[in-house]
């Protein structure tokens, strides 16, 4: 009985085959039955093919646009208007006219200085003065009169001449109990208090011209031959965000250092109230411009390699395009040749991309591509 059974078995088993025979061809040997019924590709072992999903990129348009050629550094700004202003004689402080931040000019009085002693000396001296020039106006008469020597009478002239001097220098000493500002500018810092015994030649102030202020860069000497006199520059500081202050080359160094391969630019930023000396910027020394150049966004470049490239945008995959570069600034960089105006470039994504990669545009520049539905088994 269970070699009936068997037997009956396979003989279903055969008629099945037979029947499925009937209704179609063969499946193929190098087809495998994919996702819904769907046929996969297989290797030649019958192992079904992995599909490598599309890589997500984000890309730009090639345009045109002005580029400017630039050489960039940084720099700390310096006042070479600043004066420290000192005692140019001794006493007790008495009196403050000016403080720290106060705007003044050159000739102003900031301080004033005890000067009773000095004051006294000089009326002294005028009195001196004041008794040989009657002395002096009776020889005179005497000598008419031959009733003195000629040398006595020029004796008292000298001796006129001498208090005379003297009562001057009485004058400027008391002159500089009135501290003055030597020139025009800020007061950035007061040293002394009212009140305080003041020696001679001690610093009192400390006066900057911030109207005129100066950065020194260190120029590689590659840039020599481009830089000139009074090109302009642009410059932004940290401590003024979104701001940007506008300058020019005022000077350039004749000599080289020898030891780091550089020269010295000077660079001068005028009536820019917002600046202030020591502040650290950000410089950019415009040489050449270009009004209508074909660019590129700078972080679409590869250099990886030594030759610049670029991934553009063919279709669904990338391909990998030699370009030759002209200007480049902070953003973008002029295209010489290898692409053209509207070609795609990748700008994100470039790291996981190879030439002929599938890729899908992303973000902003992304377009809706359509994708071919799989088919439905029939039933």
């Amino acid at each position: 009985m269970p070699v009936l059974i068997r037997t009956g078995a396979v003989a279903l088993a055969l008629a099945g085959l037979a029947l499925g025979g009937c209704k179609g061809s063969a499946p193929d040997a190098n087809a495998a039955s994919g996702p819904n019924g769907a046929s996969a590709e297989v290797d030649k072992d019958g192992k079904p093919i992995k599909k490598v999903d599309a890589v997500p990129v984000e890309v730009a348009k090639v345009s045109r646009k002005p580029i400017s050629a630039s050489y960039s550094g940084t720099a700390n700004l310096d006042a070479p208007g600043e004066a420290q202003v000192v005692a140019k004689t001794s006493g007790v402080m008495v009196q403050l006219l000016a403080e720290e931040g106060d705007q003044v000019h050159a000739g102003q009085v900031l301080a004033r200085i005890d000067g009773d002693k000095v004051r006294l000396e000089a009326q002294r001296q005028l009195a001196t003065v004041h008794k040989l020039e009657n002395n002096y106006r009776r020889s005179q008469e005497l000598l008419k009169q031959k009733l003195v020597s000629a040398e006595a009478s020029e004796q008292i002239r000298f001796d006129l001449e001498s208090a005379r001097a003297s009562y001057a220098l009485a004058q400027l000493e008391l002159s500089y109990t009135n501290i003055t500002a030597p020139i025009s500018g800020v007061i950035a810092q007061r040293m002394v208090k009212p009140g305080n015994l003041i020696t001679l030649n001690a610093p009192v102030f400390r006066i900057v011209n911030n109207s005129h202020l100066e950065a020194a860069l260190n120029v590689p000497e590659r840039e020599m031959a481009r830089l000139k006199n009074g090109m302009p520059l642009h410059m932004v500081v940290d401590a003024v965000p979104g701001k940007v202050f506008e300058g020019r080359v005022d000077r350039i160094s004749p000599v080289m250092d020898s030891g780091s391969g550089t020269f010295r630019v000077v660079c001068v930023f005028d009536n820019a109230p917002e600046l202030r000396p020591g502040m650290f910027g950000r410089i950019e020394v415009v040489y050449d411009q270009r009004q209508d150049a074909l660019t590129v966004p700078r972080i679409a470049l590869l250099e990886d390699e030594g030759e610049p490239a670029v991934y553009v945008l063919r279709g669904t995959k990338v391909a990998r395009v030699p370009v030759k570069i002209g200007f480049s600034n902070g953003e973008l960089a002029e295209i010489v040749s290898g692409v053209k105006e509207g070609d795609q470039v990748v700008t994100a994504g470039k790291v996981a991309i190879r030439d002929g990669t599938e890729v899908q545009v992303i973000g902003a520049n992304a377009t809706t591509t359509p994708v071919a539905a799989a088919e439905t088994p029939k039933k």
